[in-house]
């Protein structure tokens, strides 16, 4: 099962990534674990990121994209997988799609975890009283300012994917504003129905045209027999002689 879970910051992806890990035994790919991955390993394409990193620049979609197809060719990935963090743009999902194709995989599911924008800065201010109460440090991202040009963020790269995906038809919503026990519940009967779904039609292969009633060489031969006896058995005219004409 390959999935991609989609939702602004805060909207619990990663608690349910983590859900889906433990019931389905997929593998979570995060882009930034497996960028870290590839350049501690050394490779090729790792030791390529790591020098467009250290110019201070962003790693191109086809640089990220070859990096997600070497790990998702990987044992523990050929049971499925959640990617996080990718794609972030219709670019890349594009591109992404034009990778999967190549090795004859699809995604099974675009799981949309939909939520209140205002009730997510108004649960994470929430947060930050009760933590500062305890006299619990606070996270960075535990600011309202930071998860407001986030969500900005959000809604300006990576939204217009809901509309992509759905054109598609792998997308499929959930409320994730509900308890996270019912959030889980509810991706889990996606799941399910993704699964009974029938396999899709490949509807660029056109059908092919009817063929219409065979005339085998043995029903020639015999329409032509009966046209010939038919013709044999045509009575002639009798053609009276002159003579006979005139003696009349």
């Amino acid at each position: 099962m390959r999935l991609i879970l989609l939702g602004p910051p805060g909207a619990g992806k990663g608690t349910q990534a983590q859900h889906l890990v433990a019931k389905y035994g997929l593998v979570q790919l995060s882009t930034g674990d497996m960028l870290r991955a590839a350049v501690k390993a050394g490779t090729p394409i790792g030791r390529q990121a790591q020098n467009i990193m250290a110019q201070g620049a962003l790693v191109p979609d086809d640089v990220v994209v070859t990096i997600v197809e070497q790990r998702i060719d990987q044992p523990d990935a050929r049971k499925g997988f959640i990617l996080d963090g990718f794609p972030r743009t219709v670019p890349q999902a594009e591109a992404l799609d034009r990778m999967l194709a190549k090795h004859g995989l699809a995604l099974d599911a675009v799981i949309e975890l939909k939520v209140d924008e205002a009730a997510l800065i108004r649960r994470i201010e929430s947060r930050i009283a009760e933590m500062t109460a305890r006299g619990e440090a606070l996270r960075p991202d535990d600011n309202p300012d930071v998860l407001r040009r986030r969500l900005e963020a959000y809604r300006s790269q990576t939204e217009p994917l809901i509309a992509y995906y759905r054109r598609r038809g792998v997308l499929r919503s959930v409320d994730g504003m509900a308890p996270i026990t019912e959030v889980a519940r509810q991706i889990e009967g996606v799941l399910a129905n993704v699964a009974d779904a029938p396999r899709s039609v490949n509807r660029s292969v056109k059908p092919k045209a009817k063929a219409g009633p065979k005339r085998n060489a043995s029903h020639l031969g015999k329409k032509s027999k009966t046209r010939r006896r038919a013709s044999r058995k045509r009575p002639v005219p009798k053609v009276r002689s002159k003579a006979r004409s005139e003696a009349g």
